[in-house]
């Protein structure tokens, strides 16, 4: 959000580093996976056959990362500056392109001898491919693109750039501590077998799915919040806060409704196979507090951001995934003998304790009223 508000060189110098940014960390995470992802499943000691086949997949991801990465930058900067809508739109043509890729490399019928998860990848690297072509290709014959100084070759050094540091590093590592734990997750249900494998990343797909909904109703709090904290409107944050926290569980709780009644045909949709769906039906019904839950803890994380507190949402993450999350899931699905829906209650008590955590701290915040001085002394 810096980019809106920052004079032209200084919006040119966001892009620039991110990309910058995005380049190298692209790389280097995509050298990391495709070498290092075969060593790491075989000491992990999951069946030689599905690491095989997990390792395959892994180092065709690993060529999409770069790619990937690249075109998060461009779809933030642009988002920044208020063309959200045709960066939306972009995303929904790679989509697209990722589901009639899936259908026709998949079932085998035009590529035979390539196993479905490897085609699947290769579904996902031409998407994010076609991607970045396509925001790259609109942000150069973007019209307004010279009026933000995306031709100038100076080299800004704005004062909002420690800020911007500030925020992303702390938000990159709630990013990085959550995706990490629900990876091991993959890999305490990967422990189980491969029908609780395929079952639990049914399940997790749905989630993804579903946590788009509170993702972007965070985006909109964070907005809401920080004009209301700039403002000194203490009123304004609590009744910013307090509408994304609404709205997001009336939301949820249609969708969990609906996941609820159609569990079956969700299922159904993602396997023919009937074992499978026999571990999703109860696992997905079961996820229905798991959205919920991880709805309201993102939303409350971004409003915290917004109001100047970056790291406490970063320490509460680390501590309900990592500490919580993943020795729970352990112990709940292998000596518990939970199985799949051990892992999704070890998701949901996560969640619930990183939103009781989060929605705590906004309303102990709010007692207080900021004053400009302050907040110009924090940052």
């Amino acid at each position: 959000a810096v980019a809106l508000a920052a004079p032209d060189d200084a919006r040119l110098g966001v892009l620039r580093d991110g990309l910058v940014l995005a380049f190298a960390i692209g790389l280097g995470s995509a050298l990391l996976l495709f070498f290092g992802s075969g060593p790491f499943l075989d000491a992990i000691g999951l069946d030689a056959a599905l690491a095989r086949g997990a390792t395959a997949a892994a180092q065709v991801l690993a060529l999409s990362m770069l790619p990937y990465l690249l075109s998060v930058a461009l779809t933030f900067w642009l988002e920044a500056l208020g063309r959200a809508g045709m960066a939306s739109l972009l995303m929904w043509g790679a989509n697209l392109l990722n589901l009639a890729l899936n259908l026709w490399l998949v079932p085998g019928t035009h590529v035979p001898g390539i196993d479905g998860a490897v085609a699947s990848a290769w579904a996902t690297f031409g998407a994010r491919t076609a991607l970045l072509g396509m925001l790259a290709l609109y942000v150069w014959r973007w019209p307004q693109a010279a009026q933000h100084g995306l031709w100038q070759r100076s080299s800004p050094t704005g004062s909002d750039m420690p800020q911007l540091w500030r925020i992303g590093l702390a938000a990159a590592g709630s990013l990085f501590v959550e995706t990490t734990a629900f990876a091991g997750m993959n890999v305490v249900a990967g422990w189980l077998g491969a029908l609780e494998t395929a079952s639990w990343a049914i399940v997790l797909n749905v989630a993804a799915l579903v946590f788009m909904v509170p993702l972007g109703l965070s985006s909109a709090t964070a907005v809401l919040v920080g004009h209301a904290y700039g403002a000194d409107d203490k009123h304004g944050v609590v009744a910013a806060g307090l509408r994304g926290f609404i709205s997001a569980v009336a939301i949820l709780t249609l969708i969990c409704l609906a996941v609820w009644l159609g569990a079956d045909r969700i299922a159904a949709a993602y396997t023919r196979d009937l074992a499978v769906q026999a571990l999703v039906v109860p696992a997905l019904i079961l996820s229905c507090l798991f959205f919920i839950t991880d709805g309201l803890q993102v939303i409350a994380a971004n409003a915290l951001r917004a109001r100047n507190d970056v790291w406490l949402p970063t320490a509460t993450h680390v501590f309900s995934y990592a500490f919580v999350m993943l020795p729970l899931g352990w112990a709940l699905a292998h000596p518990l003998h939970g199985g799949i829906n051990g892992i999704v209650w070890a998701a949901i008590i996560a969640s619930l304790l990183s939103a009781a955590l989060l929605l705590g701290r906004f309303g102990w915040l709010a007692r207080e009223t900021p004053s400009a001085g302050a907040r110009a002394a924090a940052d």
